[in-house]
């Protein structure tokens, strides 16, 4: 019997690989020599922080440390069985890399897998908690700009700039509760989801010469089967630990703000609040690692017109993203060799404890 030839998908253009990458230096590099020195100096910044006190910078260092521990709860009420020190240095490395690394989402995707497989938990299982993990991280970036000018409509009258981010993030919102919904209601539904999503994505392949895709009728039936039970039992819990993540997230950079002097007469919490929602948005499209340079432009915008003095407001966002964006590098690259040369946790493929809310694979 002849073998059927497998076919190779060419390899990208050179112009596609390196794209994408140059844009993404570029614009960071922008933000750094271009942008920044409008609103302040890296000198400037140092002094400011050389005037906190000590109260002030251990209030600071309270809330980082709390922050980087809330990465935790929601890997470990997404996969049970994993304990808080395995998700500990899972979460750490995977973010240290997508905040240094181009395309790192990819790689922190791979990092995971091969860290719960040295922890003995199958692929399914670590396919389930980035999936739930995901989707509910979505969730609330297209949440809190809801939230934020619900509260800002109580204040004020919100600008039309923030109705249609407002607007946008809650239709958003609607349309993905609405089509979990209807994925996780039953199987045929989420077949009849999967062919629907399938059709759409061949139409945009299509555009690029790529042929159509096949079988998301059954990815998505598959990945109903894996996900009904656990989100049945730990659906609100994956919520409140999504939910802690992101404002615990907010406090840092609040903190950060009342410590270099922008006070509530400049920027109340609740602007600060739809700042920081609206940026967080923005990460939803990874346009650079970790948001360097997007996330800095939109803080320091939307603070500065909020009403916050400028440089101080340009200090408070450096000294927040050195505490959330620079701070986890080191650390993960801690966590990543602790792993390496870590064998004490170490157990055969698919040997880790088993449990009735993720129906176990072999795969």
């Amino acid at each position: 019997m002849t073998a059927t030839a497998v076919p190779v998908r060419p390899p990208r253009p050179l112009w596609r690989r390196v794209l994408v990458p140059a844009a993404s230096l570029a614009l960071a590099a922008a933000v750094l020599w271009w942008f920044l020195p409008q609103f302040t100096s890296l000198s400037a910044v140092w002094d400011t922080v050389r005037a906190m006190t000590g109260a002030q910078v251990a209030l600071l260092a309270a809330a980082t440390v709390w922050n980087l521990v809330t990465y935790q709860f929601v890997m470990v009420s997404t996969m049970p069985g994993l304990t808080l020190r395995q998700a500990t240095v899972s979460t750490m490395t995977t973010t240290a890399v997508s905040n240094t690394v181009l395309g790192g989402a990819a790689i922190a995707l791979g990092l995971t897998y091969g860290m719960n497989s040295s922890w003995g938990f199958s692929r399914s299982r670590t396919s389930v908690s980035l999936l739930i993990s995901g989707l509910w991280n979505n969730f609330a970036k297209l949440a809190l700009p809801v939230l934020a000018l619900s509260l800002l409509a109580f204040g004020s009258t919100p600008s039309t700039g923030r109705l249609l981010a407002g607007a946008a993030g809650l239709g958003g919102l609607v349309v993905a509760v609405v089509l979990l919904a209807l994925l996780l209601h039953s199987r045929e539904g989420a077949a009849r989801l999967g062919r629907g999503f399938g059709r759409v994505a061949s139409a945009l392949v299509g555009l690029f010469g790529r042929p159509p895709v096949h079988g998301w009728d059954a990815a998505t039936t598959k990945f109903r089967d894996r996900t009904i039970l656990l989100l049945r039992a730990r659906w609100h819990w994956i919520s409140l630990a999504t939910l802690v993540s992101h404002l615990s997230l907010f406090v840092v950079l609040l903190l950060a703000l009342r410590v270099v002097g922008v006070g509530p007469e400049q920027v109340g919490v609740v602007e600060a609040l739809a700042v920081f929602a609206f940026a967080r948005l923005l990460t939803a499209v990874p346009f650079t690692p970790g948001g360097l340079g997007v996330v800095e432009v939109a803080m320091i915008t939307g603070l500065a017109a909020a009403g916050g003095d400028r440089a101080l407001v340009a200090a408070a966002v450096l000294v927040y993203r050195a505490l959330t964006y620079v701070l986890p590098i080191p650390l993960g690259l801690g966590t990543y060799l602790f792993w390496r040369r870590n064998h004490s946790w170490r157990r055969p493929p698919n040997t880790a404890p088993r449990t009735p809310l993720v129906p176990e694979a072999t795969s």
